[in-house]
């Protein structure tokens, strides 16, 4: 996909023509011609990688040679975001890339390729996967001097029917042969000769919507908030979050009626850098979240971590920041009750009864090394509520199909806030 403004230097509008390329540096070069010769901006942001194979989130270029820093410092300014969420699933990460993460199994497609001709093995995920990417790129820092998957995250229908739903009781399809019906659950998606390969309609997902922090409404000021990466993923619902980084924020300041101004005053938003680390200092966050107005109340705010240490060997960590409903944050940093659920499977109804409205928390890491190069984002979780799939079984009076869940929990993913060692 190709993201523009549109305008050129006399300030008319210029659409950006389709451009077919056999490797991401041509197009590169083409948009770096395309912003030379009309004064306009353009970016490029790829789909999700999970039936890539491993080829996505590679650590090398596109022919196969050594990745070296010139094409990793053109591929970030190129491709500042990343697809989290659509329609053919979900792209945080994967259970057996996140054993420790028991919200990791969500909306996956994992099997094989895009076409169903070649199957996935267990080593191909962390080059698919958002998560394990930003690892990598922390790797791949640490070689060459530069990040090349530094990305920002965004979600998308991808549906080709121009009906924009992205809700679980409103979902129309990825095209027009699966629309609403009795039996849309059972169509192939990505036939294959192996049936354990093939992807059925039930598998995809009511896709995702991108938000964006914009000063205004216009196409310069949301077209900006994506290049700085201020910008945010639902899995189709219409959370709103807001999280900011930096070395003195105090838990007070979450309730502050100043609470943006104190954020960019004295710290950065997400798709921010992180400096200058004070001697015995480590980074705050505070965040604050409100669920979608017509939608299912919020589970629990999270910040995930992923970090590099002095070996070269890579981690990540799941911070519970607010959880609703009175349960309690162990020594561990997680709330292992569950919210529970209110699902009516029979009738793909949910009650508001469990779960708040709006969540807000603080953190500071407690396990920061200034030595050490990181990412943290905010995952925000909503109550379970009917999969779609759910309310088709109910509404057409049909078997649930035993192929996927039978609710869901929506959730956010916010683009990263960065540390380096080199800021």
């Amino acid at each position: 996909m190709l993201f523009a403004d549109g305008a050129d230097k006399t300030g008319q509008t210029q659409p950006l023509p389709f451009f077919d390329t056999d490797g991401a540096e041509d197009l590169w070069d083409y948009l770096a011609a395309y912003e030379e010769d009309t004064g306009g901006r353009a970016i490029s942001v790829p789909h999700n990688g999970n039936l890539s194979n491993g080829l996505m989130f590679t650590r090398e270029k596109t022919d196969g040679t050594p990745m070296d820093a010139e094409y990793a410092a053109k591929r970030i300014r190129w491709e500042p975001m990343h697809e989290m969420t659509q329609i053919k699933g979900d792209e945080e990460t994967h259970p057996l890339l996140s054993p420790e993460d028991e919200f990791a199994d969500f909306e996956s497609w994992d099997v094989a390729n895009i076409s169903g001709t070649v199957a996935k093995i267990p080593e191909m995920l962390q080059y698919e996967y958002a998560r394990s990417a930003m690892k990598v790129g922390l790797e791949i820092e640490r070689e060459i001097g530069v990040n090349p998957y530094r990305f920002g995250m965004y979600g998308t229908t991808d549906a080709h029917t121009a009906i924009p739903t992205t809700r679980e009781d409103n979902y129309f399809g990825k095209y027009q042969h699966t629309e609403p019906s009795p039996n849309r659950h059972n169509i192939d998606v990505i036939p294959a000769d192996d049936p354990a390969l093939r992807i059925l309609t039930a598998q995809e997902s009511a896709a995702g919507l991108t938000a964006v922090w914009a000063r205004e409404n216009t196409r310069d000021e949301v077209f900006s908030a994506l290049t700085r990466k201020e910008a945010y993923a639902t899995t189709g619902s219409r959370i709103r979050v807001r999280v900011f980084g930096g070395w003195d924020f105090e838990e007070a300041d979450l309730g502050a009626a100043d609470f943006t101004t104190t954020g960019y005053s004295r710290g950065v938003p997400m798709g921010g850098d992180l400096r200058n680390a004070p001697a015995d200092a480590a980074p705050r966050f505070m965040v604050q979240a409100l669920r979608d107005p017509d939608g299912a109340n919020l589970d629990r705010v999270q910040i995930v971590k992923g970090w590099i240490d002095g070996n070269g060997e890579t981690f990540e960590g799941v911070y519970d920041i607010a959880v609703s409903d009175g349960r309690e944050i162990g020594e561990d940093g997680r709330a292992r009750t569950p919210v529970g659920s209110t699902v009516d499977i029979t009738t793909a109804t949910y009650t508001n009864s469990i779960g708040a409205a709006a969540l807000s928390g603080f953190l500071q890491d407690p396990d920061f090394n200034r030595a050490e190069n990181a990412f943290y984002y905010v995952r925000v979780l909503e109550i379970p509520t009917p999969r779609w799939t759910t309310h088709d079984a109910a509404f057409f009076g049909v078997p649930l199909p035993d192929t996927v869940p039978v609710d869901v929990q929506d959730r956010a993913y916010t683009s990263p806030i960065w540390y380096s060692t080199s800021n």
